[in-house]
């Protein structure tokens, strides 16, 4: 009868244990990359505080560049520049594993997830990457030649049936998916670019729409459709040139104003809400939101920092903290918590 008991207790406390880790909560996450030779994924809690430091297993230097890390249900995906690769890291609970690396057509810049693919756009070529579970293709199955592939590739994204991508070199475009989403054909050249389009950047998309930055022209476009609907003029925020959207409102991040600007869309409006939603301590190189965070990476030399806002339901950003990070670092996503 003893005995009985015992084997109970140990049942009940093993099988308590097996609940607890099926239902342990998975917590909203921010992680960016050190950019340097020896490439790291950096993983910060909501608060703003490092978490965890896990090599991707390669060389970093990527830079100009938006979307160097990308997030999806239970994978991330960081660019390894410098070594043509791209690395695929599991998550476990609130920490991450490297499960693959993936290499590259050409030298990586920007990553994206959309439906079964991860889409890879390099310096010179953007290319699919099936996804089969937590799994990447090693082997492309297309890949399509940029317009201009002159090195100046900036952000690719996701939009029904097309990617849309942005070349520094005065260049937006988009290449056409086929129906099991991979890239085909050739990138062609967005109607109505403005005449005095000077730098495309960053951009974000959603449903039909894209917004891009023209960095150097101080405006910010709606594409849709394959052409540019609108512009608008950042005002007294210079250069803006990355992007994030969270229900109505569009965050860019302003270089060298050093700053976080809020605009409200809809339809094909873009309306600048507060020229300055938040003040930032260097040079603003990412921007990603989700889970009611706004996380920015911003640089000076060799030091960066990360800072991450609350958001509140009406766009107001707080403070919640700026982590110093010694090295150029590339790349931000948001990656959502569960219960």
């Amino acid at each position: 009868m003893k005995r009985l008991r015992i084997l109970s207790t140990c049942f009940a406390v093993f099988g308590t244990a097996a609940i607890g880790h099926a239902q342990q909560r998975l917590d909203t996450l921010v992680v960016t990359a050190s950019n340097t030779d020896t490439n790291q994924l950096m993983v910060y809690d909501a608060s703003g505080q490092l978490t965890q430091t896990i090599s991707t297993q390669g060389k970093g230097g990527a830079s100009g560049n938006a979307g160097g890390i990308a997030a999806t249900d239970g994978m991330v995906a960081v660019v390894n520049y410098g070594s043509q690769t791209v690395a695929i890291l599991n998550r476990h609970g609130n920490g991450f594993s490297v499960s693959q690396l993936v290499s590259t057509a050409s030298a990586p810049l920007s990553v994206a997830f959309g439906g079964e693919h991860l889409y890879v756009l390099g310096t010179t070529k953007v290319e699919s990457h099936r996804v089969t579970g937590t799994h990447i293709a090693t082997s492309p199955d297309g890949v399509v030649p940029l317009v201009l592939g002159d090195g100046s590739a900036a952000q690719v994204g996701v939009l029904p049936n097309q990617l849309i991508i942005t070349e520094k070199s005065n260049m937006i475009e988009t290449v056409n998916l086929m129906d099991d989403g991979s890239v085909a054909g050739a990138a062609t050249a967005v109607q109505n670019i403005p005449t005095n389009v000077n730098a495309p950047f960053g951009l974000i998309t959603r449903g039909d729409d894209a917004y891009v930055t023209i960095a150097h022209a101080d405006e910010i476009s709606l594409v849709r459709g394959g052409k540019v609907l609108t512009t608008t003029p950042s005002g007294t925020q210079h250069a803006p040139c990355w992007l994030a959207l969270t229900g109505p409102f569009l965050y860019s991040s302003n270089s060298p104003s050093m700053s976080v600007s809020r605009y409200a869309v809809y339809g094909q409006k873009i309306v600048q809400d507060a020229a300055v939603a938040a003040q930032l301590g260097g040079s603003p190189t990412d921007i990603a939101a989700g889970d009611g965070l706004l996380a920015v990476i911003d640089g000076s030399g060799t030091i960066s920092h990360l800072s991450v806002f609350r958001m509140d339901e009406d766009g107001n950003l707080t403070l919640v903290r700026a982590a110093t990070i010694n090295a150029p670092a590339n790349g931000v996503a948001v990656i959502r918590g569960e219960d």
